[in-house]
């Protein structure tokens, strides 16, 4: 089985959300920033499978680790 990169495109893809560039700020302004005490994958715009995936790779230092992390920071930022 092929496994995308881990990128932000591929993750957004991997959510099941628009994964252009100029979809991916809008996601983010659009629902960002997160307050510090507001873990990434328990914003309440998330389906619960985005959730678990998000919090999944997180756990697990998954392949898809470091993008979520980035994402994180651009949530928080």
């Amino acid at each position: 089985m092929d496994f995308p990169t881990p990128t932000m495109s591929n993750l957004f893809a991997q959510l099941g959300l628009p994964a252009d560039g100029l979809s991916i700020n809008r996601f983010i302004e659009q629902h960002g920033p997160l307050p510090e005490n507001v873990l990434l994958a328990d914003a309440p715009f998330w389906t619960p499978s985005q959730a678990a995936f998000l919090r999944e790779e997180i756990l697990e230092d998954a392949d898809w680790a470091e993008v979520v992390d980035e994402l994180n920071a651009r949530f928080h930022g």
